[in-house]
């Protein structure tokens, strides 16, 4: 048997070699900025599973021309859209507006204004069993069609929810395909979506914090009173059941408490660690 030879002035062998140097490079510089974050009273990133940082690396050096997809999932009002935002806040820092767009898992929420309008009041809504918080009251076919519609570097133009009067639209954002796409929501990593996501994220608050911010955010969407309660009480049950197991297959869990300023320091590190090793 013929032992094979590396051909020494072959392309694809020193192809191999630099890109072997860039993503060695990548996981260095990456766990620098992770053991500094670990440093902090509040670090952004709570656990890290084996690999993620490698596998991050070769995904940027060796599929360069693929679109990048990261699902960001926690509880309601965990802080999964401030994440998204002040990564954005740090990728418009870094002047590289073009290279993302964003879809939210809240503007495919399923048109229930009829359900509404027949209770009366979201207080009857609520009564009668209703829950805004299950797989089944958003649009995840549609979700999952639009996110890889971008992949494959189409348009796509997303719905638009009112969350006062639960009307559905269908003439929402333009979204445009982009190099990295970030998606955020309570079901992002449900079985329907989750198989195509390069990146699962899963943010990390405490019940307590969560329950102060979701009440302030209920009464800018219509709800107070008994009908907020009564929704905070299934908010919860449903996060049990169906949004806290997701924990365990996410790559990252990132944490819901540091501060917007914070987020962006870290996202901004990680994206100029980037640029110094590959450029652009």
């Amino acid at each position: 048997m013929m032992m094979e030879t590396l051909d020494l002035t072959s392309y694809n062998f020193y192809s191999s070699r630099l890109d072997m140097e860039l993503i060695s490079n990548i996981v260095e510089g990456f766990k620098e900025i992770l053991e500094e974050d670990k440093k902090e009273k509040q670090p952004l990133f709570l656990k890290v599973k084996d690999n993620f940082i490698m596998n991050i690396a070769r995904k940027v050096v060796q599929e360069k021309k693929k679109t990048f997809l990261i699902g960001i999932t926690g509880e309601s009002a965990s802080g999964k859209t401030v994440f998204v935002d002040n990564t954005i806040q740090a990728v418009v820092k870094d002047k590289k507006e073009g290279i993302y767009t964003v879809i939210r898992c809240d503007d495919y929420y399923k048109d229930t204004s009829k359900e509404l309008q027949q209770a009366g009041s979201y207080e009857e809504l609520f009564k009668s069993g209703f829950s805004f918080d299950t797989p089944e009251v958003i649009n995840l076919a549609l979700m999952r069609e639009h996110l890889l519609g971008l992949k494959q570097g189409q348009t796509v133009v997303s719905p638009r929810y009112d969350f006062k009067t639960c009307e559905s639209h269908p003439d929402g954002d333009v979204k445009t395909p982009a190099k990295v796409i970030l998606t955020e929501g309570l079901y992002v990593l449900n079985e329907e979506v989750r198989d195509i996501m390069d990146v699962k994220v899963y943010v990390f608050t405490p019940l307590n914090v969560i329950k102060e911010r979701w009440y302030k955010r209920a009464i800018s969407r219509g709800k107070t009173g008994e009908a907020a309660d009564l929704q905070f009480k299934d908010v919860n049950k449903t996060a049990q059941q169906y949004i806290r197991p997701t924990y365990q297959i996410a790559d990252c869990i990132i944490n819901g408490m540091v501060t917007q300023e914070y987020i962006q320091e870290i996202t901004d590190k990680m994206f100029k660690k980037l640029s110094e090793i590959i450029g652009g």
